[in-house]
């Protein structure tokens, strides 16, 4: 750890989510309806089941045609236990409110697709320690449509892998192709969310370039904010070679810590921030771009949660005991927060008006008061929240509380207005 990645950091409040009125074309976070959540199954078998999950999730419009009246439409394509990240596929209940917070109030999924290996044998032989996954489905004419995944490890600082597949979205014949790198980016910026990119902005912005990518690396290692890229999805029956590069525009991308300038930071940084989720809501004549994650306050520091700090050469001292030996980025408290930005500030990014660092939030949300683990009870835990998807049809919006029901996450759900 060099000497410019241990600091100690303190900042003001980001932009808060009261001023919005106005601006009739952005979502304002009160248009976020809380419409409550529901349980996954358990299905086993462990290490490949929901349990330590919630790493990449996507939505399919054209999923569970024979839904019952207490289904929504849809489904959800998610990845399983994060030692392997097989994938799953199962049904939407209708959510529920619970005051309380009490699990069993809630409905839970059904299975429409058991836990199986779409990616195939694309990642053989790479070392996935601690993988960042993302999903992305589209549907496909006269077909079952294609999923997009992209893997990377958590640390190969540098890496350039290409990490990028589809396969079919019946998964006993997925029939994996790829692998692929986009824009010849750096996997710590490019490989942990998917999502869809709507086609008029696409259109107007970035034609024919309707998918988009990104990733945040905590500490700052490539860039002191969430990053997003826009590509366009590959022919899946003539793909390109695996090893081609995907050419890609930057949206959002900020400097990193070993960057010569790297002042140009997402406001109120921390190195202990976490953004796994993203989304890019559009209904009604508004849109925002979300980045769904958990935010580190006050003093930060690389080591442990009791306040140890790391040194950065021996003798290093001895590693505390549970509940304050997970070592890595900390801070004070830590919060569940949404980022709205404007999409417009990102077709700006891409046409070059202004620099990917320059958008910046127009607002946060606070989620806390949604969670089933409340806050007095995570004190040692850096991560609350996983994977996002969005339906954008009905304007829902699907995030992720991780470790909360026997290991397995929740899902919540919002109603965009």
């Amino acid at each position: 750890m060099s000497k410019h990645a241990i600091l100690f950091l303190t900042g003001v409040v980001v932009l808060s989510s009261c001023c919005l009125a106005d601006t009739p074309t952005r979502v304002d976070p009160a248009d976020l309806v809380y419409q409550g959540a529901f349980r996954l199954p358990d299905v086993g078998p462990e290490e490949y089941d929901w349990k330590w999950s919630g790493q990449a999730l996507a939505y399919r419009p054209d999923g569970n045609p024979k839904a019952g009246k207490t289904d929504l439409p849809g489904s959800l394509i998610g990845s399983g236990h994060n030692w392997h990240q097989w994938v799953s596929e199962i049904s939407i209940p209708t959510p529920v409110v619970s005051p309380r917070k009490n699990l069993t109030d809630l409905n839970t999924a059904a299975t429409l697709q058991k836990f199986a290996n779409i990616t195939g044998t694309l990642y053989e032989g790479r070392y996935l320690e601690q993988a960042r996954m993302g999903l992305a489905y589209l549907p496909s004419a006269g077909g079952a449509g294609v999923v997009y995944f992209c893997r990377a490890a958590h640390l190969d600082e540098g890496a350039k892998h290409p990490t990028l597949g589809v396969g079919g979205a019946n998964f006993a014949e997925s029939n994996p192709r790829g692998l692929w790198n986009v824009g010849g980016l750096a996997n710590y910026v490019t490989d942990d969310y998917l999502l869809k990119i709507p086609d008029d902005w696409a259109a107007k912005h970035a034609p024919g370039k309707t998918l988009a990518c990104g990733r945040f690396r905590d500490g700052g290692q490539a860039s002191q904010g969430p990053t997003l890229f826009a590509f366009a999805p590959v022919d899946a029956d003539h793909p390109p070679k695996p090893g081609a590069q995907l050419p890609a525009v930057a949206l959002l991308k900020y400097p990193a810590i070993t960057d010569a300038d790297n002042r140009q930071t997402l406001k109120d940084y921390r190195h202990s921030d976490d953004w796994g989720g993203a989304a890019w809501l559009s209904r009604g004549g508004k849109s925002a771009v979300l980045f769904i994650g958990t935010k580190g306050v006050g003093k930060t520091w690389y080591g442990y949660a009791n306040g140890l700090v790391w040194p950065e050469q021996p003798p290093y001292p001895d590693v505390p005991d549970y509940p304050n030996d997970q070592r890595g980025w900390w801070s004070e408290r830590f919060e569940p927060r949404i980022l709205f930005y404007d999409p417009e500030d990102l077709a700006k990014a891409a046409a070059g008006k202004i620099a990917a660092h320059e958008p910046q939030p127009y607002a946060t949300m606070n989620l806390d008061k949604v969670l089933f683990l409340p806050a007095a009870k995570r004190p040692r835990q850096m991560r609350f929240l996983g994977a996002s998807a969005h339906d954008s049809a009905r304007g829902l919006l699907f995030v992720m509380e991780i470790l909360v029901d026997d290991d397995r996450p929740v899902i919540h759900v919002w109603k965009c207005r």
